[in-house]
């Protein structure tokens, strides 16, 4: 029989937060290698960065601590699976896959955060 464990995260260290257009949401999630989806969670679209695992940053996400670098975040009242922009600087629209994360104790835990502390 094989053993399964579920270590949730215990805490999570946000080390810049901000608010952006949705425009500029999508804008940044744009790369030579496609575009990297957006978590959606209770009216907020959010995209953010971890920091590479170094040893120790190891050692603390095994002990329920993970940290974002950075996290940019829009008002999306409503939940739609993809966002799509019209810039004259890219040759047609860009569409931006949207996953709803609303399930994730982290991400509702963390929208509640936001919603406290940044408004």
């Amino acid at each position: 029989m094989i053993k399964i464990t579920h270590t949730p995260i215990q805490e999570l260290v946000i080390h810049e937060v901000m608010k952006v257009s949705m425009d500029d949401l999508i804008r940044e999630r744009v790369t030579p290698a496609g575009n990297i989806p957006l978590c959606w969670c209770d009216g907020i679209a959010f995209g953010f960065s971890s920091l590479p695992l170094t040893d120790e940053l190891t050692q603390q996400y095994l002990k329920g601590t993970i940290h974002w670098m950075e996290v940019h975040y829009s008002d999306m009242k409503n939940y739609m699976p993809v966002a799509e922009l019209h810039d004259e600087h890219y040759q047609g629209a860009i569409k931006t896959r949207i996953i709803d994360t609303s399930s994730s104790p982290l991400h509702r835990e963390f929208i509640k955060w936001l919603k406290k502390n940044n408004r």
